[in-house]
């Protein structure tokens, strides 16, 4: 049942807000393959910026597709998300090999390599491989998101949506930007090692869940 009908009154958007704030912050803080690798570029120092900018538009832009009702679309297009499926766990075991590779390597990790850089190019396509082959994104940010975003009337989904799109832009800058305080513990290798066998096995749980889920 809608908690309001017709244009909301501009008192009653500020809490509608914070609710859409509070909301998406608390399906995106949690670890995850985009946290993980926003929190080793963070870490690194390198193409930060390009990086949060990705997803955090890219949330807004599905959280702006479920107010708007795209979801019930994706809620009836089981083919479509089972390609998306199958290519993201492909695509994060993949990945998750490659951070297990570094982490029992016998190269020198420090914090001036990290594993070694990778150029704007690549981290961008990893960024949005990582962010648009999870389909759960389908379902958690656009159907789930955008049907509670509709249970707030004609003007309330939209100060919900934005609310919810604000807490992806505060969560990634601050994780970002945020992670180059660790930079000290990082400078020692084994730190490096630690964080990408987190990575691993972050990646590769997730890869196999989406196919053993699905």
């Amino acid at each position: 049942m809608p908690i309001s009908s017709g244009l909301t009154p501009a008192a009653e958007l500020v809490p509608v807000l914070a609710t859409g704030f509070g909301v998406g912050l608390s399906l995106i803080v949690a670890i995850g393959a985009q946290n993980a690798y926003v929190l080793r570029q963070g870490i690194r120092a390198e193409h930060v910026l390009p990086i949060v900018a990705i997803c955090a538009v890219s949330d807004a832009v599905l959280i702006l597709a479920g107010v708007t009702g795209i979801g019930t679309i994706v809620a009836h297009a089981p083919v479509a998300l089972t390609v998306v499926r199958w290519a993201g766990a492909a695509f994060l075991v993949g990945y998750g090999l490659l951070a297990a590779r570094r982490a029992f390597g016998t190269q020198s990790l420090t914090a001036a390599n990290g594993g070694g850089g990778v150029s704007l190019r690549t981290a961008v396509f990893t960024m949005l491989a990582m962010t648009w082959l999870n389909p759960h994104v389908y379902l958690d940010t656009v159907l789930l998101l955008g049907s509670i975003a509709n249970t707030h009337g004609r003007s309330g989904r939209w100060s919900f949506g934005a609310g919810a799109a604000l807490s992806s832009f505060v969560w990634f800058a601050a994780l970002g930007y945020g992670a180059r305080l660790l930079g000290r513990l990082f400078a020692r290798p084994v730190a490096w090692r630690v964080l990408d066998a987190l990575v691993a096995i972050t990646m590769i749980t997730i890869g196999v869940s989406l196919v053993a889920n699905g």
